[in-house]
């Protein structure tokens, strides 16, 4: 029954002939360069913005530099960028690829953290109003005149 079982398997490989793939030689290698991403990066952003994917955009919106060896940096600002671009990672390759047309594409995150510029932060009405006042002293004239106020 071993010795059946042999004969079998060598039957279905000699009927089945392997297969040898071949390149052509016309078949070109195409390596990704700053300037082929760039010039496709609208295409990849308007995949994003019919889907609806308003947080990968605006890490799309940042800048990308593409190193030798088909390596694309992405910068991401905080830990929620990072996060946002790790899960997009599948699907940006895939575009890049479709859309250049190259073979090696790997992508690198580079997190950047929020630099502080020394001004305060408005969170609140209030702190806008403040601000915008002391900016221009001709609105708490306007705001006093029309008896405005930010908390109604």
């Amino acid at each position: 029954m071993v010795d059946e079982k042999a004969k079998q398997v060598e039957e279905v490989k000699e009927e089945k002939p392997e297969e040898k793939v071949e390149l052509s030689p016309s078949a070109t290698v195409v390596s990704l360069t700053q300037e082929l991403l760039d010039s496709h990066i609208f295409s990849i952003q308007e995949h994003f913005r019919k889907a609806d994917r308003n947080m990968e955009l605006a890490i799309l919106d940042q800048s990308i530099k593409v190193r030798d060896g088909g390596e694309v940096i992405l910068e991401v600002m905080g830990h929620m960028q990072e996060e946002i671009a790790g899960k997009m990672k599948p699907d940006l390759v895939s575009l890049i690829r479709q859309f250049t047309g190259a073979d090696r594409v790997v992508i690198m995150l580079e997190v950047k953290e929020e630099v502080d510029n020394g001004k305060p932060k408005l969170y609140t009405n209030s702190d806008k109003l403040n601000y915008l006042r002391q900016k221009h002293p001709a609105l708490a004239e306007f705001q006093r005149k029309f008896g405005l106020d930010v908390d109604f």
